[in-house]
């Protein structure tokens, strides 16, 4: 069950858009994925909440995992997100990730009409079917419309072989525990709630996916290091530092601040894709202001 090809800050970049007509801006991606990577973080997890997923058409949405995986060519681990209403075009989309060279795949379910589930089942087995990389189970309420239980997830892990992590996003972290207690700790599981992140970790996560790395890496690269040395002073100290900032974007929406911290600090990310809306001149002086009050 355990896999340790993930282990540390996993970071989602943003999908960029050009600002003169909407279009992806694919050269941005590129530097962004860069940047990401020159910084240190552990992995990479394009076409999530923050990259947009949702707002993309399938020829966008190949054209940045395409991208993304060519940008980041091996050097550290890709796990491609994927989601979608239909069990078909999630297959589509899982297979093209493989084939592109994803090292695996995160599948977050949505849903429109209620899923009960056998039919939250049958979409994940059909997915793990069609590829043979590990599948990453993504647990997001709020943005999915679905809540996987720990025991749903893990009947997921228990009966489809290549099942074997889970991202958590509920911010409870009650979640986690009962995860950890369920599979005896062998079950990877990876924190998605920036808040929770210093208590996730604590608590066993392999990992913290985030897209907070895109406005401070290093922040969050040292929270997992002192975390990984057991030095838990440390680790508070750090992680209070920089709770501001993770409250700030994951209150303003992801695509939204993280575009206009990389704006602030230099690197044209776009505006988030109409309905979404670019951050306020108030609220993006209040972003500036936190990440300079913070170094």
């Amino acid at each position: 069950m355990a896999s340790t090809l993930f282990k540390g800050i996993i970071a989602y970049p943003v999908t960029p858009f050009s600002e003169r007509d909407g279009a992806l801006d694919i050269p941005a991606l590129e530097q962004g994925i860069e940047r990401l990577i020159k910084d240190g973080v552990h992995a990479v997890a394009p076409l999530g909440s923050t990259g947009e997923s949702a707002y993309l058409s399938d020829a966008e949405w190949d054209a940045v995992a395409d991208s993304s995986l060519r940008a980041v060519n091996k050097r550290v681990p890709v796990v491609v997100g994927i989601s979608d209403l239909t069990t078909a075009n999630a297959v589509r989309r899982a297979r093209f990730a493989e084939r592109a060279g994803a090292d695996a795949v995160m599948v977050l379910p949505i849903s429109y009409w209620k899923l009960n589930e056998q039919e939250i089942f049958d979409h994940y087995a059909a997915i793990a079917g069609a590829i043979s990389l590990p599948i990453m189970v993504y647990n997001n309420p709020a943005t999915s419309g679905i809540d996987l239980t720990p025991q749903i997830i893990m009947r997921l892990v228990r009966e489809i072989d290549n099942v074997t992590m889970v991202k958590e996003s509920t911010g409870d972290i009650q979640r986690m525990h009962a995860l950890y207690r369920a599979s005896n700790g062998e079950l990877p599981f990876y924190n998605g709630s920036n808040p929770l992140a210093l208590e996730a970790l604590c608590a066993g996560a392999s990992g913290w996916c985030t897209a907070a790395p895109n406005l401070i890496p290093q922040l969050t690269l040292d929270l997992f290091s002192a975390i990984t040395k057991g030095a838990l002073d440390e680790a508070r100290k750090v992680f209070y530092k920089q709770l501001p900032v993770l409250e700030f974007i994951l209150k303003g929406g992801l695509p939204t601040t993280i575009k206009a911290g990389l704006r602030i600090q230099g690197f044209e990310a776009g505006i988030p894709r109409a309905p979404l809306k670019a951050l306020s001149e108030a609220e993006t002086q209040r972003l500036a202001a936190l990440l300079r009050d913070i170094g």
